[in-house]
């Protein structure tokens, strides 16, 4: 009854589904390595907000060129690792962060130079402010004062943001939409760490405008429902070629019940074959 399965049309049919199934199982497994990765970085971020911080070095190596030039980024293994760095805050090179949203309001973000004791700097994140109240969303706020003397900050090693970012200087700060790290260290008169610094602590205290940059974790459980999806799918597919063919076996089955049942005229045509 399911010999026409061995016809040119329905092994072709048979190849389509198995490479259909194969690729939707494929798409899973691609968005289930993508679950995993973010899991990881979710850990990573929740680990980071929960450790004692470490020295900076443990997390970061030191930049080993001269005056503009960037080190090593982070490891992945590293990003999100709490440390502790202790320098001076170069006022004179900060960096503000335009179009940054906290709260849905769009402000700054500022970011500043911690110069430290053998003249690297890395650049501390010191969090958000809003923009002049009335004034062009493009006009620079009031950035408040770093403390004077030596800092101590303690916060978590972020990486850049991938994309070039122009870099422009206006009254004396430095302004970008992005924040390009090897772009950033091109203007800045010290070598530059290679990741960025997202402060939670800081002696003597940070100023109470700055208001803390929160971080969002990556939608990992999105992922595990595609994983779903595209599974079903593919189960889906093989269910439904062999729904097909069964009613296909039934309805030729129904076909030559109908025909040996008939009676046999003669004088009658010659009966035609089932097409495949």
């Amino acid at each position: 009854m399911y010999r026409f399965l061995l016809t040119p049309r329905w092994l072709g049919i048979l190849a389509l589904t198995l490479v259909a199934a194969v690729a939707m199982v494929l798409l899973g497994n691609w968005q289930l390595d993508r679950y995993h990765g973010r899991t990881e970085i979710n850990e990573r971020i929740d680990a980071g907000q929960r450790m004692d911080p470490v020295p900076l070095r443990d997390a970061l190596a030191a930049p080993a060129g001269g005056p503009g030039t960037l080190g090593p980024a982070p490891t992945e293994e590293k990003t999100w690792t709490k440390v502790s760095a202790t320098g001076r805050y170069d006022a004179t090179n900060v960096v503000l962060v335009r179009s940054r949203s906290v709260e849905q309001r769009v402000g700054f973000e500022v970011l500043t130079p911690l110069v430290l004791a053998d003249g690297t700097a890395v650049l501390v994140n010191q969090g958000w402010i809003p923009p002049v109240p009335g004034a062009a969303a493009t006009a620079q706020p009031t950035v408040p004062p770093v403390p004077a003397g030596e800092v101590t900050v303690a916060g978590r090693v972020r990486t850049g943001e991938p994309g070039k970012g122009a870099v422009t200087r206006r009254d004396g700060r430095l302004e970008t939409r992005r924040i390009d790290l090897p772009r950033l260290a091109r203007e800045l008169p010290y070598p530059v760490h290679g990741g960025y610094l997202l402060l939670d602590e800081q002696s003597p205290a940070a100023d109470p405008t700055f208001v803390a940059v929160p971080v969002g974790h990556a939608n990992n459980w999105q992922n595990l429902g595609y994983v779903v999806q595209w599974w079903i799918f593919a189960v889906m597919a093989l269910l439904g070629y062999g729904w097909v063919a069964r009613r296909e076996a039934h309805r030729r089955a129904g076909l030559l019940n109908e025909r040996s049942a008939a009676p046999v005229d003669r004088a009658a045509e010659p009966v035609q074959p089932i097409s495949p």
